[in-house]
């Protein structure tokens, strides 16, 4: 997975050829744009979708592509669906609902419960989907990487390079400045007058995609005063906007209750695996021990914090025990999408 395009030997012993189309999911809002990866060399394969997180290329970005070739190479179809949200920036309740009818699509696909593997904040939402009756009954595990508990808690932190465990201490660490690009984002209206959000848009847009000669073209349409707001962002000078963004927390509290586990995992009864990278500066590891605690025991199958990457970016180099973590955490991954049982309960429309 770390190196698809030059696999060690033990990697091509186990590999598969697959194939790879772009697909479609029923759901009611309409069809959804998805990628299916499916393993040639076997005829009955389980099945795990694999969910992206906060990108503008949605399924198309290289690394998950690559991810889930590599998932596939090893006999699991894979399907990648596209969350429209996610892929502008915006995490919303819906997502958690299309992320249960893709786990849906594929369990009635391949005919047995399947995994359900999300990235970044596409992990929280498998969760809040996993502990939906709606779609229970087509999973077979959940596995969050680099997930949120409490969305406000991790804007907070965005903000202010600080964030609670829950033993009360409290973590501090440099917050990567892309998360404040994108609660700027999230409500604009919030830090540009009306009149300049449509141009902000573009701009901030253009800068999340890193076209950051295109993103200061687009911020000639700002005002004046928003130009120079703007020049802050260009210049890495987040600092600049902690107190309007605090107060932009504050002003949607209400919002971000919905789409964050916590309190809403009493019933999940899907086993459910918790992975987060040490030096994670855009969901810090500490919210995996809030996790840990909303999680029920009874599901809650491992819990890795792990040098081994950041966010979900692999570490170029780490330590062989550390690596040695993560394959053993992977190989219990493994074993429960081998031993996927039947659909149980209602698993369609």
């Amino acid at each position: 997975m770390q190196n698809p395009q030059n696999p060690g030997l033990l990697a091509r012993a186990f590999e598969s050829p697959l194939d790879e189309t772009l697909t479609s999911i029923p759901t009611p809002s309409g069809p959804l744009r998805a990628r299916l990866y499916v393993p040639r060399n076997n005829p009955h394969p389980p099945g795990m979708v694999v969910v992206h997180g906060l990108h503008h290329l949605g399924i198309d970005e290289p690394r998950l592509v690559a991810f889930a070739r590599s998932l596939s190479a090893t006999g699991i179809q894979v399907l990648t669906p596209e969350l429209p949200s996610l892929a502008d920036y915006h995490i919303d309740r819906a997502s958690a609902d299309l992320i249960g009818y893709s786990a849906r699509a594929l369990a009635n696909s391949v005919g047995r419960k399947v995994g359900v593997l999300g990235l970044s904040f596409a992990g929280g939402l498998g969760l809040i989907a996993a502990a939906d009756p709606r779609f229970a009954p087509c999973m077979n595990f959940v596995v969050s990487v680099g997930a949120h508990d409490d969305l406000e808690r991790v804007s907070q932190f965005l903000a202010s390079n600080r964030i609670p465990r829950p033993d009360g201490s409290v973590l501090e660490m440099p917050a990567h400045e892309y998360g404040a690009l994108i609660l700027i984002y999230l409500h604009l209206e919030d830090f540009f007058p009306a009149s300049d959000v449509p141009a902000a848009r573009e701009t901030l847009q253009l800068l999340l995609w890193e076209r950051v000669e295109d993103s200061r073209k687009s911020a000639e349409q700002l005002s004046p005063a928003s130009r120079q707001k703007m020049e802050l962002l260009f210049a890495h000078h987040r600092e600049a906007f902690t107190g309007e963004i605090e107060q932009a927390i504050a002003r949607h509290h209400a919002e971000m209750a919905p789409v964050s586990p916590h309190g809403q995992l009493g019933g999940l009864q899907v086993p459910v695996f918790l992975l987060h990278g040490s030096e994670d500066n855009v969901i810090p590891p500490s919210e995996l021990f809030w996790l840990k605690q909303d999680v029920p025991r009874c599901v809650l199958k491992a819990a890795l914090i792990s040098s081994v990457f950041s966010h979900v970016d692999m570490e170029a180099k780490s330590r062989f025990a550390d690596t040695l973590q993560i394959v053993h955490f992977m190989a219990q991954v493994f074993e429960m999408t081998d031993a996927a049982g039947p659909i149980t309960g209602k698993c369609g429309p």
